[in-house]
């Protein structure tokens, strides 16, 4: 027994009991969320921690007319006990609900039919990875985490549906750390994630990252802010995406009056032609359900050629607003928040991305990204790790750490100049309470103007 097997073997046991305990005119939903996860920090490429991590969460949604109530437990893995204590959690939800408002957002539960995904890949070779990774970052002070294993989303309702999700993955989180002719501490950060290791795609990948952390020696170099060129690699290029995901393609944030995308609904402003964004759930970084089982379709078309196609819809937004929902799911906020995003490959070849540039910024990465004008889709933000300054298409010089203050409809319209031909998955690497499932498949872009505010 695999422990995706015996996961789905006290799932299905589990799902079958507390469904019999059911009364009339009470629904249940529930989530099963587990993994079996290997974690290793390294530091100056040696293993300094490694722990095992096995567990599976539950989340039971009651409902009962039109209120609901939703509680997590841990399971131990033991199916009598862990029914023992659902049936518990289940009288308490009886108990909870009969005190609550009646909740008009609430929709019954339906059977939206039945799914299993199993990506399966080979177990991660422990003794080859840590092997490669004392050899090859010799020297680099190489430090991060790999986090591998099995991971399990299961959905079920009490109306018959039933979806099954198992992937089998690994992420290399890490750092190279230098001290440069200006005495400034540096970094290049770098991230190599699959289902199944390769020595010499991961060599690459470091390789890649060594090369960088050799230009980081050089003396650093002030830049004055102000309107510059920029070109954002794939890592950049996913801290701006991932403020989309605060409200921007949100149904309900827009209704709200919290969208920063509100003026492509309501005056039909419109992003470059060159930037054509999607949900994929065929890239299969998480789960083609939500966490009411909903089955939204493998792509949903976003914004095409610039043009705003759709918001993410909830059935919860879809009943409030009278639309119609496109499976989306919503965060703790009540918002649609997307998942497993895909922006478009251009034609611009990544290795001729400096000499389209010519003059400006290369940004390897941003953090600290928040909005400073929701209305205007204005998001501020700080460089990060590798960036540098570029002359003539050559590097030069690292630069200090810069505040950016930009419009999303700005830098992903008009300013948009290319979009590069090559992609990379960019995973999602929290590890909070769990491991996290999802992520992004992006290309690099050349902004013509981006501004640099401190």
């Amino acid at each position: 027994m695999t422990f995706s097997t015996d996961s789905k073997a006290l799932f299905n046991g589990l799902k079958s009991r507390l469904f019999n305990e059911l009364r009339s005119g009470e629904e249940l939903n529930l989530n099963l969320n587990a993994e079996d996860t290997l974690f290793v920090r390294l530091n100056n490429a040696r293993v300094r921690q490694n722990t095992q991590v096995e567990q599976r969460r539950l989340e039971m949604i009651f409902q009962q007319g039109q209120r609901r109530f939703t509680l997590q437990t841990d399971l131990t893995g033991h199916l009598e006990s862990d029914t023992d204590l659902c049936r518990s959690l289940l009288e308490r939800a009886r108990i909870e609900t009969a005190t609550l408002p009646e909740d008009p957002g609430v929709t019954p539960f339906v059977n939206r039919g039945t799914s299993q995904n199993i990506e399966d890949a080979r177990e991660l070779n422990f003794d080859e990875v840590i092997t490669t990774l004392q050899k090859s970052g010799e020297g680099t002070d190489l430090t991060g985490l790999l986090a591998s294993g099995p991971q399990v989303r299961a959905n079920a309702n009490s109306k018959g549906q039933d979806h099954w999700f198992s992937t089998r993955s690994f992420f290399l989180d890490y750092s190279l750390f230098t001290v440069n002719e200006s005495k400034e501490n540096k970094a290049v950060k770098s991230t190599y994630a699959d289902k199944e290791w390769s020595t010499e795609q991961f060599l690459n990948n470091l390789t890649f990252a060594k090369n960088q952390l050799a230009l980081l020696k050089r003396p650093s170099r002030d830049f004055k802010p102000g309107d510059t060129r920029v070109y954002l690699a794939p890592s950049a290029v996913n801290e701006l995406i991932q403020m989309m995901g605060w409200g921007a393609l949100s149904y309900a944030s827009y209704k709200k009056g919290q969208s920063a995308f509100a003026k492509m609904v309501d005056q039909g402003a419109k992003l470059s032609p060159l930037f054509t964004l999607r949900e994929n759930f065929d890239l299969g970084l998480t789960t083609p359900f939500n966490s009411l089982g909903e089955v939204p379709p493998r792509q949903v078309n976003l914004i095409q050629a610039g043009e705003l196609k759709q918001l993410l819809v909830s059935s919860r937004s879809a009943h409030q607003y009278g639309v119609e929902s496109n499976g989306a799911d919503s965060n703790s906020w009540g918002e649609e928040a997307p998942r497993s995003l895909e922006l478009m490959p251009g034609k611009l070849a990544a290795k001729d991305a400096l000499k389209q540039l010519k003059n400006g910024l290369y940004l390897s990465n941003l953090h600290y990204c928040n909005w400073s004008d929701v209305q205007t889709a204005r998001v501020t933000g700080m460089t990060r790790y590798a960036c540098f300054l570029v002359e003539n298409g050559e590097i030069v010089a690292p630069i200090k750490d810069l505040r950016f203050d930009v419009s999303l409809l700005n830098i992903f319209g008009s300013e948009l100049e290319a979009v590069t031909s090559e992609s990379h998955i960019q995973p999602e690497t929290d590890t909070y309470s769990q491991r996290s499932l999802g992520g992004k498949k992006l290309p690099g872009l050349l902004i013509n103007k981006f501004t640099f505010t401190l």
